[in-house]
């Protein structure tokens, strides 16, 4: 199993002093490339706070007149308020992996809340900010939020695969729903909390040791600070200055929320001055949607929208337009706005670039550091914005704006003045575009989305319902970025991939072993310049001394930047002798999109030689393995089985759990695939396998998601069984 790990290794890593300098001629407006003048002046450190369900409304520098943000208000006065900002969804997951990601919800690799489903996941190649950022130097660590599966360490949607190197928090999108948790994760372990702890403050206390811990270091930092505030449940230690005020309970805790929030910002800055490095940092805050009115909290009591229409959930202004305040002393000016529509898809851009690193050229996001320095009129601007929503939870409020359809899937779409917001017929994203039902808003004569002028503008409708159509993609393949390492346990494969918009000189690559151990390359470990879209692949044969795994750890450098990859090397498990079934065999490896894998040496949930029983149409079949899409679990069969036959399709559990399941299975056979079933569905029933193998050393079993939803994608493998020459 491939694992990825885009940062410097341990905590005596190479400095950012110590790498290149870019060349003081790369272009400005270049994605994935330092801002003009960046080469002479050290990149500052970046921190962005993100907040839970943060209304537009909800701040005092945005009009808010009953809470009060003091601190988030100065920074503002002192900085760069942007009007025009948007959340990449509705609801938080989606938004959040835009976010890390760079890519609007038509593309990303997380486009709906976990609800009733599986949670959804990061996957090995999903480049986030963070691993963009460590790539140049930068120490990274994000306190809070997390909130993509599965709840496990070393798994490549953990904090840690995806760049950053210190993390405490929340790894589960439900579990940041606890404002006083049993435990939270502090990298790759659960650290119990003393009984009552609020974590918020935990959380915050956290963020404030990796301040105090990087700032007199030699290199840059990148700073998440996530925490759950103001998400439902309105909970809070003491409501403060509310305590007298005649609302609700609900209200008071919730407002106290928002002013804690901005406590905890304020704690930032001042931790930022009492350090001396408030001048060489830019700080960000926003929020990931708009206001919730969960837990009986009243939005409308605080006008958490402002002029604009909609909550958390709705495609309207109010659901997905949300603060965005950039400060940074001596950099951005004082007292500044920005009407530039800005989604927060456009950090990693912005961050690469006022960072100087090289981020990934097949992103949708576009960088806004030109109007961070006050040249917003050369900054790039999007030709249009999008936005996907496919919801199950639904709450008074924002399904009355929605007239009654906050279940069905939604999509819109800004062009300039023009936005777009059309429902689907049900949950049919593929639904005719003359099914759908499509509304139109002049946002700059009608900000407040209250005429829909559909029908006197027929030709926007059109053009606009083409931008909707184009912007998304079932599946969204990425050409690479960075360096991966696989081992398959007999060799190990390397690949730097330069996945940016320029090229990168003086490419060399590097392998560390256990002592003991040796590697001979097998091609090429240099090359004087990698292309964009160009990749040095390199396979290396290993030789260890015993049985027993290790770490194998990669290193690339370019002339700019550095790259660490890591995987664990285990020698492979004896091939079968006789016929067998697979949950009689130990695999190589278990990859799973969203738990539970079962990790205890067999192919099911007891002991080997058991497997789980699968049932399909109410036959229960032995020697069985469930997983979740996507999935990849891999066997040995050292070229000596003849024939593989299983049953594989959605069981008779998932399917009583819902009918919205829909996957295809892959059988793969040493890089080659063998098999690619039809889509299966609980109504499909399951698929009969039966496959020569004979010479396959490694065979893959895959499941992938068939829909663009994982939700209910459980599917089995039962019967799978190998006969032996």
């Amino acid at each position: 199993m491939t694992s990825r790990r885009h940062f410097l290794a341990g905590s005596a890593a190479v400095g950012l002093a110590a790498l290149p300098q870019l060349p003081a001629a790369a272009p400005a407006a270049a994605v994935g490339d330092a801002a003009a003048g960046s080469a002479a002046a050290a990149p500052p450190n970046l921190v962005v706070v993100l907040a839970d369900d943060l209304g537009y409304g909800d701040l005092g520098a945005y009009g808010q007149k009953l809470i009060t943000t003091p601190r988030i208000d100065r920074l503002a006065a002192e900085g760069l308020r942007f009007t025009d900002a948007y959340a990449a969804a509705a609801v938080c997951a989606p938004s959040r992996a835009a976010l890390l990601t760079g890519l609007h919800t038509g593309h990303a690799p997380v486009r709906a809340n976990p609800d009733s489903g599986g949670q959804g996941a990061l996957r090995d190649g999903d480049t986030t900010v963070a691993e963009v950022l460590r790539a140049r130097g930068y120490r990274t660590g994000l306190f809070g939020k997390w909130g993509f599966g599965p709840e496990a360490a070393d798994q490549p949607s953990h904090p840690a695969a995806r760049g950053f190197e210190e993390f405490y928090g929340y790894i589960d999108h439900g579990h940041a729903h606890e404002y006083r948790p049993a435990y939270l994760w502090h990298n790759g372990v659960k650290e119990p909390l003393a009984a009552g702890t609020y974590a918020p403050e935990a959380i915050a206390a956290r963020a404030l040791d990796f301040i105090d811990a990087r700032a007199a270091g030699p290199d840059p930092f990148l700073l998440f600070l996530t925490p759950n505030l103001p998400h439902a449940p309105s909970e809070i230690p003491d409501v403060g200055a509310y305590a007298s005020r005649s609302w609700p309970q609900a209200d008071k805790a919730h407002a106290a929320q928002i002013s804690l929030l901005d406590a905890q910002v304020g704690a930032v800055v001042d931790r930022l001055r009492a350090h001396g490095i408030a001048e060489r940092t830019v700080v960000l805050i926003a929020s990931d949607n708009g206001p919730h009115e969960e837990g009986g909290v009243n939005p409308d009591l605080f006008d958490a929208n402002g002029p604009l229409r909609g909550y958390k959930r709705n495609l309207y202004e109010g659901g997905v337009r949300v603060p965005l305040i950039a400060w940074a002393p001596g950099r951005i000016a004082a007292g500044t706005t920005s009407s530039r529509p800005t989604p927060l898809y456009d950090l990693l851009p912005t961050l690469a670039e006022l960072a100087g690193a090289p981020a990934p050229s097949d992103i949708d996001g576009l960088s806004a550091a030109p109007v961070l320095a006050g040249a917003g009129a050369v900054a790039p601007l999007h030709g249009h914005l999008y936005w996907y929503r496919d919801e199950q939870g639904v709450t008074a409020r924002a399904n009355a704006q929605d007239a009654g359809r906050a279940k069905r899937v939604a999509e819109a779409v800004r062009q300039g003045r023009w936005k777009g917001v059309r429902f689907a017929p049900a949950r049919d994203r593929g639904a005719p575009d003359g099914q759908w039902q499509f509304e139109l808003y002049d946002l700059a004569a009608d900000p407040g989305e209250q005429r829909d002028v559909a029908a006197a503008n027929p030709s926007v409708v059109t053009s606009l319902t083409s931008l909707l159509r184009s912007s998304w993609a079932d599946a969204y393949p990425r050409p690479g970025w960075g360096l991966t390492v696989a081992s398959d346990g007999v060799s190990v494969t390397t690949r730097l991939a330069n996945g940016t918009a320029r090229a990168w000189p003086d490419v060399r690559v590097e392998l560390a072993l256990p002592a003991g151990w040796t590697a001979v390359a097998g091609g090429p470990v240099t090359a004087a310049s990698l292309a964009p879209g160009a990749a040095l692949t390199t396979l290396w044969t290993v030789t260890a001394p015993s049985a027993a795994a290790g770490p194998v750890t990669a290193s690339a450098t370019t002339s700019a930047f550095r790259f660490t990859a890591s995987a664990r090397f285990t020698p492979l498990p004896a091939p079968p002798t006789a016929d067998a079934y697979l949950s009689d065999l130990p695999w190589v490896s278990a990859a799973n999109g969203w738990g539970p894998v079962e990790r205890d040496g067999s192919n099911g949930r007891k002991e080997a030689g058991d497997g789980t029983p699968i049932a399909f149409g109410g036959v229960t079949h032995a020697k069985g393995l469930g997983v979740h899409a996507p999935s990849e679990v891999v066997y040995h069969l050292g070229g000596r089985a003849d024939r593989f036959t299983a049953l594989v399709g959605i069981d008779d559990f998932s399917a009583r759990q819902s009918s919205a399941g829909a996957t295809r299975a892959l059988v793969r056979a040493d890089g080659r695939t063998l098999l690619t079933t039809a889509t299966l569905t609980a109504a499909t029933g399951p698929v009969a396998l039966d496959l020569d193998v004979r010479g396959v050393r490694l065979l893959h079993l895959v499941v992938e998601d068939a829909n663009a939803n994982s939700a209910f994608d459980h599917t089995s493998w039962a019967r799978a069984h190998v006969t032996v020459r």
